[in-house]
Parts: C-alpha cells; structure tokens; sequence
C-alpha cells in the first residue's frame, strides 16, 4: 500500500488558509473590544458631558427647596449611604459565615450544590421582583412600613448570592496544603479558618463587598417600593432606619421621568457615574495592596 505524503504545496496552502483565517478571526475580536469600548466611552462621555455643568456646591450640599426655588440632593447622597452601611453591616457577616460553612465545613455535597444553585439563580432573578418580596414581608407583613431599613434588607437579599459565592470562590483558592499544614501542627479547625484561611482569602472578601456596593448604588426599582422616595433630610442615623427616603438612583428617576427635569437627572447620573468608577478603582487598589501583603 502507498501511504499519501502532503506535498510542499499542498502544506504552504493549508498553512497560508490557517494564517487567513487566524487573521480574520483576530480582527473580528479587536473590532468586538472597539465597539465595546467605543460604546462604554461614548455613554460615559455623553453622561459626564450633559451632567458635569449641573453639579455645583449648592447642588451636592442643600435639599430641595421649593421656597428657595433651589434644586439639592443632599437627602439622597445621606440616604444612600445609610442604605449601604445598613445593607453591608446585616449582608457581610451571613455572605462570609456562609460561604465558610459550605467550603469548611459542610459534608454533605448534594446539599452544597443545591444551595449554589439557588445562590446563582438568585443573581439572575429581576431586581423589581425583590422589590415586590421586600414589600409585601418587610413593609406588610414584618412591620416596618417604606423605610430606609426595609429597603436596605431587600438589598440585604439581593447581594448576599454575590458575596457568597466571591467568598467562596475566594476560599477555593487557598491551597489544601494550608488546611494540612495547620491541622498536623495542632490547630483547631476555627483557628485555622481565621488565622490562615480568612487572611489568605481576604482579597476576593473584599472584592465581593465592593461588587455589592456597585449593586446597592446602582439600584432604584426595588428601592422605590421599599424604601419610598422622600426627600427629607434626616442626619440621625437610627432615626433614618423607620424613614423613607430616595436615594441617588431613585432620585434620578423621579427628576427624569416623572418631573422632566433631565439637567437635574444627568447631574445625578454623572455623580453616579463617579461614584462607580471610584468604587471600581477601588476594587483594583484594594486587590493590589491585598497581594502585596
């Protein structure tokens, strides 16, 4: 039997079709990332362009007035940040135990897989449908009638899948020779989780927590059905639990499409805009300094 030998030719053409097809499929990609980026540039650019001249001192440091006939948000700045402490406080603690639990210490994987699953589904689930829940148990049923604290427990629900599973993703990462390392020298298993496990993983703790403000700021559906969208300014923090209030995004909507105020709602819109890239940046510094220690 003759065995077929591919000619010099025949192998410089296969050659030349791989490298063609190579160079297209590498130019589809870069023109993929260009409109990518071109897009995201192009929204942040209108945004800023349109709301950075509305921003003053007046603006970011006084209420709404319709005496004065002046136009602030500082209740929704104040609001804001009450929504994301309260959220983190509750949210931090039964993400991270969570996540610790299933990594360390749950046996049964059946179980484990049950509650990832429900987990990633609750990511996907629309944030008006946490608004719904929010208001129906914690307004209705629980008592607490709109207010910054029934709105921040709703957000309480909707990030805790993410820091769930960044912490446990984060707790995966650690080597096992860790856990070995630490057992055979006597440690006991919550030593060892604290000591070892917690340090070694904090970086992708940390970048969960940011992930979720990202989320909390960038929220305004569920917000309006759970937390209200009051423009009162209130300083007192546990006075500001059982009151309603609008934060930065709720605000926004209500200046935009309720009120036709778009100079005012890109104001707010450039603000949030600042506020995401800080807390991206953020990320980054924190991942980075992390590494480093």
């Amino acid at each position: 039997m003759r065995s077929e030998v591919a000619t010099p030719s025949h192998g410089k053409k296969l050659s030349a079709k791989r490298r063609a097809s190579g160079l297209l499929l590498k130019g589809i990609i870069f023109l993929c990332a260009g409109v990518t980026v071109a897009m995201l540039a192009g929204l942040i650019g209108f945004i800023l362009y349109h709301g950075l001249g509305n921003i003053n001192w007046t603006f970011l440091s006084t209420a709404r007035s319709a005496l004065k006939n002046t136009i602030g948000i500082l209740p929704n700045i104040i609001f804001t940040l009450y929504i994301i402490v309260t959220a983190l406080i509750i949210s931090l603690p039964i993400g991270v135990g969570a996540a610790i639990y299933l990594n360390e210490y749950a046996s049964n994987k059946r179980l484990v897989r049950l509650i990832e699953f429900t987990t990633e589904t609750l990511t996907g689930i629309p944030s008006i449908i946490f608004g719904l829940v929010g208001y129906l148990f914690f307004c209705r049923m629980v008592g607490l009638g709109t207010s910054i604290l029934a709105g921040a427990l709703t957000l309480v629900v909707m990030v805790l899948p993410i820091i769930v599973r960044t912490t446990q993703e984060a707790l995966k990462t650690v080597p096992d020779s860790y856990r070995e390392g630490a057992v055979a020298l006597g440690a006991t298993k919550w030593y060892m989780i604290r000591t070892i496990i917690l340090p070694s993983s904090l970086e992708g703790v940390v970048g969960g927590a940011i992930l979720s403000i990202g989320r909390i700021v960038g929220e305004s559906a569920a917000l309006i059905m759970t937390a209200g969208m009051a423009n009162k300014l209130v300083t007192n923090y546990f006075q500001a639990l059982g009151t309603s209030g609008g934060t930065l995004s709720v605000a926004l909507f209500r200046y935009a499409y309720e009120r036709g105020e778009f100079e005012v709602g890109f104001g707010i819109a450039a603000i949030l805009v600042i506020i995401v890239s800080l807390i991206n940046l953020a990320t980054k510094l924190a991942k980075r300094k992390l590494k480093r220690v």
